[in-house]
């Protein structure tokens, strides 16, 4: 904890920051420097009497309620923190991600010279109205801060010692803010640490909370250390996307919040989520012993609700290979074979692919986000002769730009600051003896596309600060969701790049073109519920036959998958009942397909008919005006929430950017 800066030596510098726009060097630090300009910027005075700023009573409901969740979860450890400081006078608060005070715990000898400077529920202590103050100063910080006696802004703040923490959410964002704030004269050197342990509790309690439907990784460098308040969690999607994390987490991986999202568990661990998940089933309290690609140690226990356990177990599975694929592979049958469910553009797809599997020939794969071209690109590369050597994929839309030099080709130890000590061999390297899969190629920077050029030209890599080129070998399998003809005469892509990566281009039809709709379904079903025989309802198949589907396979699977965990034990066939409430309207909007209502393998025979649609209904007259439908219900019951719509939807939050920006033009 830093020493508290002289009462005299505080109010010159102050006054100098007053006469000259300038702090004078050394007499506060970098943090509160800042924290004193923005306050000067919002108007404020350090002698001035600011009017308080009060939510009315309908705000401060309504504030109450959005964050529900976070003093539910806060409540405990307030409690907790204020038993650790009651004979300190002092006052325990929780400020909400804007900085008004939503929860207090207060010593009753403390309370009221809080609440004479507005220390209560419904109060304002964003920097804007209240000056430097530890809440508003770590609102705008993001980070733990403490502020002493004067060196708070407003001279009526003066005689508060005040230390505040951020918490964040699993996304990194930021839900609130926790603080102790005393009287000056009982400051104590360990609060700050007190606030910050706390706040960490709160941030794990609610991630706990509202990561349940995912798999979660309790990690700790020491077995001992998981499940203490010093123990990293991360979330993941059941196809192993890392999907939420707590700062020990992230810092543990070596991650940033910006790699949340966006990063498949096995770019950080040498581990498969099937692999996790086997090991899961075997010993579910057992600690697993994992290691990190820069050789660290860690050790992870997983967390998933049962409920959603069998869901999540087979849909693990498809990253690498489905489940028909998987058995296809013991019978000798290749692994494309076993995705084809008949539809007459996807096999022609498949069969060309299949010719240059052996050969040294770029494979171009183009299709709506969401066809499966990952998943054909994986089934390839398992019916072929690399089948044994890694399947290593990157979305060049995914990875910031500022990071995909260093994350494509590597760095040597020291190449630039925030390098990792032992540096890193890169993807390209890591896919040596292998297949590259290089998903929406005509989003990757055009800088990048020349290093990438001369990298498939010369069969090396060089890494960021090496003097000395690496020889790779790999297959090479791009994918696209655009035209890459177009973007190159455009000249948004490289023409010599183009020529370079289209050995072969094959297309996968969008869902809503293909022909093989209920054999389709049945795979997906027999993939999700290997032991259950699930059905759909008749009326039910020709309405999903008929919907647009902008998120195609990938949504399409996630709404099969959420249907089943619907299912009560003793049924067995999907209905309008087991249909996410986002998308039972959009369901109900479109005509149904005659030819999908046929009794088939996943149509239960005998199913009630359903009812008919009421006249007022309007049906849009195009799939574009449909996919928008969908999008629009799917943000709305996400309120707005467009990682959690594009999950939903089953397509990328870049993807779901770009159908609204088409949308509004």
């Amino acid at each position: 904890m830093r020493s508290p800066s002289p009462l005299l030596a505080l109010r010159q510098a102050r006054q100098q920051l007053l006469e000259t726009g300038q702090c004078p060097a050394g007499i506060v630090d970098e943090r509160l420097a800042r924290s004193w300009h923005r306050s000067m910027g919002a108007g404020l005075a350090p002698t001035a009497r600011v009017s308080p700023e009060h939510a009315s009573s309908h705000h401060l409901r309504h504030v109450l309620a959005s964050n529900h969740a976070l003093l539910a979860h806060s409540r405990p450890v307030m409690e907790y923190v204020f038993d650790q400081v009651r004979q300190s006078q002092s006052v325990v608060v929780l400020a909400d991600s804007a900085g008004m005070l939503m929860h207090t715990l207060g010593d009753p000898h403390f309370v009221d010279k809080a609440e004479r400077v507005a220390l209560t529920s419904g109060a304002s202590w964003n920097e804007s109205h209240r000056g430097t103050n530890a809440i508003g100063t770590a609102l705008a910080e993001r980070s733990a801060v403490e502020v002493h006696g004067s060196e708070h802004f407003l001279e009526r703040n003066g005689f508060l010692t005040c230390a505040a923490s951020p918490i964040l959410s699993a996304t990194g964002e930021l839900s609130g803010i926790l603080d102790i704030s005393g009287d000056h004269r009982n400051g104590h050197a360990h609060t700050l640490g007190l606030v910050s342990t706390a706040a960490r509790m709160i941030e794990n309690r609610l991630m706990v909370a509202t990561c349940k439907r995912n798999i979660r990784l309790h990690l700790h460098a020491h077995p001992e250390g998981i499940g203490s308040v010093a123990e990293g969690i991360i979330a993941l999607s059941d196809d192993g996307w890392i999907v939420g994390a707590n700062r020990v987490g992230l810092a543990l991986l070596r991650l940033n919040t910006g790699d949340i999202g966006a990063t498949l568990l096995e770019r950080v661990l040498d581990v498969r989520l099937d692999d996790l998940l086997s090991r899961h089933k075997r010993r579910p309290l057992q600690a697993q012993q994992l290691r990190l690609h820069n050789g660290a140690i860690v050790f992870a226990q997983i967390q998933v609700d049962p409920a959603v356990l069998p869901a999540i177990s087979h849909a693990a599975l498809s990253p690498t290979a489905t489940p028909a694929a998987t058995d296809a592979a013991k019978s000798g049958v290749d692994a494309l074979s076993a995705l084809d469910t008949g539809d007459a553009r996807w096999r022609s797809a498949a069969d060309k692919a299949r010719r240059i599997v052996t050969k040294p020939i770029p494979l171009l794969v183009q299709g709506e986000s969401g066809v499966g071209k990952e998943m054909f690109a994986r089934a390839l590369h398992a019916s072929g002769p690399r089948r044994d050597g890694p399947f290593v994929a990157i979305n060049c839309g995914a990875i910031p730009e500022s990071l995909i030099e260093s994350e494509l080709f590597g760095y040597v130890a020291g190449a630039f600051t925030g390098a990792r000590k032992e540096g890193s061999p890169g993807r390209l390297r890591e896919a040596h003896g292998g297949t590259l899969f290089l998903d929406e190629i005509g989003d990757m920077p055009l800088a990048m596309q020349t290093r990438l050029l001369r990298v498939l030209q010369e069969r090396t890599v060089t890494p960021v600060g090496a003097g000395k080129a690496v020889a790779v070998d790999f297959a090479l399998v791009c994918a696209t969701h655009c035209k890459l003809a177009d973007a190159a005469a455009n000249g948004k892509f490289r023409h010599d790049l183009y020529y370079r990566i289209n050995g072969l281009t094959v297309t996968l039809p969008a869902l809503r073109d293909r022909s093989d709709f209920a054999a389709l379904t049945e795979r997906l079903l027999s993939d999700l519920s290997p032991a259950l025989a699930v059905q759909v309802a008749p009326e039910l198949l020709s309405r999903l036959a008929a919907y647009p589907w902008p998120g195609n396979l990938r949504q399409y699977a996630s709404v099969l998958r959420t249907a089943c965990a619907m299912l009560q034990d003793s049924e067995d066939t999907l209905d309008w009942a087991h249909m996410p409430d986002d998308l039972l309207d959009a369901l109900q909007a479109v005509a149904p397909v005659a030819a999908a209502s046929s009794p088939g393998p996943a149509v239960a025979a005998g199913a009630a008919p359903l009812e008919p649609l009421p006249a007022a209904v309007q049906v849009p007259q195009s799939l574009q005006a449909l996919s928008q439908m969908a999008i629009q219900q799917t943000l709305e019951a996400t309120r707005g929430n467009v990682s959690l719509a594009a999950r939903q939807l089953g397509i990328s939050r870049q993807t779901l950017y770009r159908k609204l920006a088409a949308a509004s033009v």
